[in-house]
């Protein structure tokens, strides 16, 4: 078994891992980053994603920031355990220390080093702009990094080499090694090419949710969990092996553990992220022929999560938005539709339902009540416009029109995971914290292996939940050494 020792060993080689192990090098730790795909697959789903960020500016996150991730900071809390939150850490009691809920002072920790992060990432050569997104109604800016989530794993990979990180590809940590019941000294870790590992040093996990396990996903997601799949290829290295060997020494769990950030795709297509945003101009029916849902609450951004969560409740994880030839008269309406699939289309509703497996009599009255609620008014498909139907359950409450002029078109919709909630409590530096709400030394986590997330995701927060953590931790762990 080789045996290496190092000041800090970073699980993963995402935007989470690179920040800690940019920021452990910059400060003079001799840094190993261990990475589970090869080398030209290194990153994990930051390599795939757009990477939204949820800044107002290029120095300010939005004004909702802090008050959002509060208001979805866990369910039915306990006002005793919520006030005592808003206190410094030191003073919480053991079982607010441990609570799975997000506290305020980690949120405040997380909003107030956004601004320092994109400043260093500049500094490393990543550049941001605020370029069109997917979608076509928005109530929130979001900046992008020029490249996506790719340019910001090839900047600080490239950094990290730079500085002398020393990268383990086809390798995967497999458990903590401990000093003690509250101590990580290492982990072992098993490679491809040479089989176990053994490593010592601090840790940080950045090695993602559980969207590629199966076996977890079904443990804490449920059975129906089968219609999922990742939304990205990246996702499938996503195994939950940090989150395990933590949990196994003691660490106490955040975030929602049964759910998950959804968004909607076309199960027909291989590309990365072939989402389907169009559904609010058109008619979301399930296998059955039947709607289920109002397919426009508000802005696609706000609301496109919630419809997706009902659309994976429907009959096998599936439905199909049901469009006609005036969604093109929507401006850009093809940034609205990412997947690399042509529409299923036919001249008729009776021919469109045979195509895509719906009954033919079922799907026909769905669109008569439908088109028979909606109503005469002012219709601005690039805003809200309160253009609802009349009548109708489930309602419609924006751009209600009549889907009635063919040739008809439907794009099929499964809901992807793009990350899982559950994850490790940590605190302001980033340590991981065990049951009783006291750091376990020498142990960090940041990116999706950090639970932070209940009910609804905060767009354009996971990216940078990522780069801020993973800075924190080896800012932290630095300071320790």
């Amino acid at each position: 078994m080789a045996e290496f020792k190092f000041d800090l060993v970073v699980v993963g080689c995402g935007v989470a891992g690179l920040s800690a192990a940019v920021t452990g090098a910059e400060r003079g730790l001799r840094v190993a980053v261990l990475e589970r795909a090869t080398r030209e697959e290194r990153g994990g789903q930051s390599r795939f994603t757009e990477a939204y960020l949820r800044m107002k500016n290029h120095d300010e996150v939005t004004d909702d920031f802090d008050s959002f991730l509060a208001e979805h900071s866990g369910y039915y809390q306990d006002p005793d355990y919520v006030a005592e939150g808003l206190r410094d850490r030191k003073d919480f009691s053991a079982q607010t220390r441990a609570l799975a809920s997000i506290d305020a002072g980690l949120i405040s920790a997380f909003s107030g080093q956004v601004q320092d992060t994109i400043g260093w990432l500049k500094s490393n050569g990543v550049k941001f702009d605020f370029l069109p997104t997917q979608f076509l109604t928005s109530t929130q800016p979001r900046l992008l990094p020029v490249g996506g989530g790719e340019a910001i794993v090839e900047a600080l990979a490239t950094r990290a080499e730079e500085l002398g990180a020393e990268f383990f590809y086809e390798t995967t940590g497999r458990s903590l090694i401990t000093a003690g019941c509250n101590t990580v000294a290492g982990l072992r870790a098993w490679s491809r090419e040479h089989g176990e590992h053994s490593f010592q040093g601090a840790v940080v996990l950045a090695c993602g949710g559980f969207e590629g396990n199966a076996e977890m996903l079904a443990r804490y997601l449920g059975p129906r969990s089968v219609f999922l799949r990742p939304v990205c290829k990246g996702g499938y290295y996503n195994r939950g092996e940090g989150i395990e060997m933590a949990l196994k020494i003691g660490a106490a769990p955040a975030g929602e553990f049964g759910s998950y950030h959804a968004e909607p795709v076309d199960p027909r297509s291989g590309v990365s992220e072939p989402s389907i945003f169009i559904f609010p101009y058109g008619v979301l029916v399930n296998r059955l022929g039947e709607r289920f849902t109002d397919e426009a609450p508000g802005t696609v951004d706000a609301w496109y999560e919630r419809v997706t969560r009902q659309i994976y409740a429907q009959p096998e994880g599936i439905a199909w938005v049901i469009l006609d030839q005036k969604v093109k008269d929507i401006p850009n309406y093809r940034l609205g539709i990412r997947t690399d699939q042509a529409a299923i289309e036919a001249p008729t509703l009776a021919e469109l339902a045979q195509k895509i497996g719906v009954c033919a009599m079922s799907l026909e009255a769905t669109l008569a009540s439908y088109n028979a609620a909606c109503r005469d008014g002012d219709y601005h498909p690039l805003k809200v416009d309160g253009l609802a139907t009349e009548g109708l359950q489930p309602p419609k409450s924006n751009w209600a029109r009549p889907v009635d002029q063919g040739p008809y078109m439907a794009y099929p919709i499964i809901s992807a995971n793009v990350f899982t909630f559950g994850g490790l409590k940590v605190d302001e530096q980033a340590r991981v914290v065990n049951g009783d709400g006291q750091p376990i030394d020498n142990l960090y986590a940041a990116g999706e292996t950090v639970g932070l997330y209940f009910g609804n995701y905060a767009g354009g927060t996971s990216v940078l939940k990522g780069l801020v953590f993973g800075r924190l931790a080896a800012s932290h762990a630095a300071g320790a050494v």
